[in-house]
């Protein structure tokens, strides 16, 4: 099979950019031909003043970025698309050049935008869903990026292709990543039959970890919405020092410093760490600690941790409830609590065999949900569903006996 995947890189490289290249790997390795159609925010920063105005319309219907786009279908003639971001500078412009050649579209949902322009549902420290009704109370509020003038660019953008029947008529699937984010965009009026669902993977398989582990740890970005504050209050409320590992950068990295000097030298700030330092570091801990406070999709954290044979501790909000299972592969708190927090931090720290039974148990979620194996098979499922019965019986004619569970997974 012949597929162009499509994706916007943010400035700042995120976890979008890693399940990209996963899977861009992942059909690789199953002999698929794949090429990828990719643009950077990061060009921004050389355009000239007047671009950069230009840029505003450009965020809603980019005909530089289509015209590219079409000529590259014509030339490499992909069986699919399967588009992971187009914002900003693709622009929503390329699925109309998708439609003109008769190739089907395949959608990954990773964050919010196409009903929240800020992505995350998350306004004054709660999950916000005004924008549903009306894109009006973004711009009010300047939900993107502290700006009225860049949330109405984007603002604009959604409302336009709403009423144009963008999103609608012309993503033939799109894949949520989990149950939960999947009803979000039922309830904003997604078509069900187009929704369906594929979680995240983790690929290599690390390995389960060796030992019961000895620190508590946290990844992710160092900010406000992901429960840093709850996490450093609940740690300077506990009754004994549980050593406290944290990774990642953000714009609370100062503040983690200065408290973490003032609780205790069993926390610990690690700074921004490489992909095979977090596994190592997870490899190393009893539980990871997932206290965001706003709506996640499905963060690559948790799935790596279930494959390392770590539980979490995760705030009970959104997706989380639905990847943690209670008292099974984790244990939940209320989020935004950092009482609450530091009495679950707690007894899984006291409750090693406890701890140990859950690891197994995450480690098990992993293995019959999050492998590559089973992400792939989902992934053909879902391109199966939308190519023409002429081009599955090709593509299954082409396919030997090497690729024989792929061949039948995509003529079923």
């Amino acid at each position: 099979m012949k597929i162009l995947l499509v994706h916007n890189k943010y400035q700042l490289p995120g976890g979008e950019d890693v399940v990209c290249a996963r899977e861009r790997d992942l059909l690789g390795a199953h002999g698929h031909t794949v090429e990828e159609y990719e643009r950077h925010n990061s060009e921004i920063e050389q355009y000239s003043w007047l671009q950069r105005l230009e840029m505003a319309g450009k965020v809603v219907w980019n005909g530089e970025s289509r015209r590219d786009f079409a000529a590259r279908l014509r030339q490499f003639q992909p069986d699919l698309v399967h588009v992971h971001n187009t914002f900003m500078v693709i622009s929503p412009s390329i699925y109309g050049a998708c439609r003109d050649l008769g190739i089907p579209v395949v959608q990954t949902l990773h964050n919010y935008r196409l009903l929240c322009p800020s992505a995350v549902f998350f306004r004054n420290g709660k999950p916000c869903h005004d924008c549903e009704s009306n894109l009006g109370h973004s711009v009010l509020h300047g939900c993107y990026r502290d700006s009225r003038t860049a949330t109405a660019s984007v603002a604009l953008m959604l409302a336009w292709h709403r009423a144009a029947g963008t999103y609608h008529q012309l993503v033939d699937r799109y894949i949520a990543l989990t149950q939960f984010s999947r009803s979000n965009f039922l309830r904003a009026g997604f078509p069900s039959e187009r929704m369906m669902v594929k979680p995240n993977f983790v690929d290599p398989d690390p390995g389960e970890r060796k030992t019961d582990g000895a620190y508590a740890l946290y990844v992710g970005r160092i900010s406000p919405e992901k429960g840093i504050p709850t996490l450093l209050e609940a740690w300077r409320r506990l009754p004994q020092a549980i050593p406290l590992k944290l990774a990642g950068t953000g714009p609370l990295v100062e503040e983690v410093r200065r408290k973490a000097a003032g609780i205790g030298s069993h926390v610990e700030y690690l700074g921004q760490i490489s992909g095979t330092q977090v596994l190592e570091e997870m490899k190393g801990a009893r539980f990871l600690i997932f206290p965001s406070e706003l709506y996640e999709n499905f963060p690559l954290t948790l799935c790596e941790a279930f494959a390392c044979g770590v539980p979490v501790v995760a705030s009970k909000i959104g997706a989380m409830q639905e990847i943690v299972e209670h008292n099974r592969t984790g244990l939940h708190f209320e989020p935004g609590n950092p009482q609450a927090l530091a009495e679950n931090a707690l007894y899984a720290w006291r409750r090693r065999d406890e701890m140990q039974r859950m690891g197994g148990q995450a480690r098990a979620e992993f293995e019959s949900k999050y492998t590559a194996e089973l992400n792939y098979s989902r992934l053909m499922e879902i391109y199966a569903s939308v190519l023409s019965e002429e081009v599955k019986a090709r593509i299954a004619n082409e396919f030997g006996p090497g690729h024989a569970a792929c061949a039948q997974t995509v003529n079923a």
